[in-house]
């Protein structure tokens, strides 16, 4: 195994252990998902070694061939933007999708599960910024495109997910990661039948102790644990 992937996780470990005593959370509380874009299946070996169980892949050709290298052994999670046209593979390659945020993507994907004979897990991806280069189903209209998921019988809502504006510094993405937090909150109060707001996946490599504080379950780090993208 590589020193410099498992002493990356160590460190981010470290790290997430120190910002949940801050907040007074557990760290056991919070998952610790690696982000494997354009990383090579031999160094995500190497992090499995290391004991990381959950991935998270951007794209569905790139992850059907990582996942037919390492198996299931561990969990994959779609975190990229999917097309419709996509479901029908994600429904076979992945534990839970990260990143749903219409209505369309989430009939089909309902669809794929109910004939493959099994539930989906899924989070909805919500632009907190409004960004307009981002995806994401604008925090408003969140609550209402719950409802309709909340009907489909083969997909289940987990929480919510976010990505917060680029910047150098952290606490800029704080009142992002307050605004999921609260908007979960919210959901929950409502009572939807079926719908759990048990995940809340926010933080990144540059702001995923900020993200602790502000109530991550899931942080996804790429960059900290295998370097910088070649």
């Amino acid at each position: 195994m590589s020193k410099d992937i498992a002493a990356n996780i160590a460190e981010i470990r470290r790290r997430i252990a120190n910002a949940a005593a801050r907040c007074g959370r557990d760290p056991h509380a919070i998952k610790l998902m690696a982000v494997t874009k354009t990383v090579a299946v031999e160094r995500i070996k190497e992090a499995v070694d290391a004991g990381i169980t959950l991935f998270g892949e951007n794209y569905v050709q790139e992850a059907r061939e990582k996942i037919t290298a390492l198996g299931k052994n561990v969990q994959w999670h779609m975190i990229g933007r999917l097309q419709t046209n996509k479901a029908k593979y994600v429904v076979l390659l992945f534990d839970c999708v990260q990143s749903v945020d219409r209505i369309e993507l989430a009939l089909e994907l309902d669809k794929r599960a109910r004939l493959a004979g099994y539930n989906l897990n899924v989070l909805i991806e919500v632009n907190v910024s409004g960004e307009q280069t981002k995806s994401g189903i604008a925090a408003p209209d969140t609550p209402e495109l719950i409802k309709k998921i909340a009907a489909l019988e083969n997909i289940s809502v987990r929480g919510l997910m976010t990505m917060a504006p680029y910047s150098d510094n952290a606490e800029d993405s704080r009142p992002y990661f307050r605004a999921l937090k609260n908007l979960g909150r919210q959901i929950s109060e409502a009572m939807i039948p079926g719908i759990q707001m048990d995940e809340l996946s926010m933080g990144m490599t540059d702001d995923f102790e900020v993200a602790i504080e502000e109530g991550a379950t899931i942080v996804r780090i790429g960059r900290a644990i295998f370097g910088e993208r070649k």
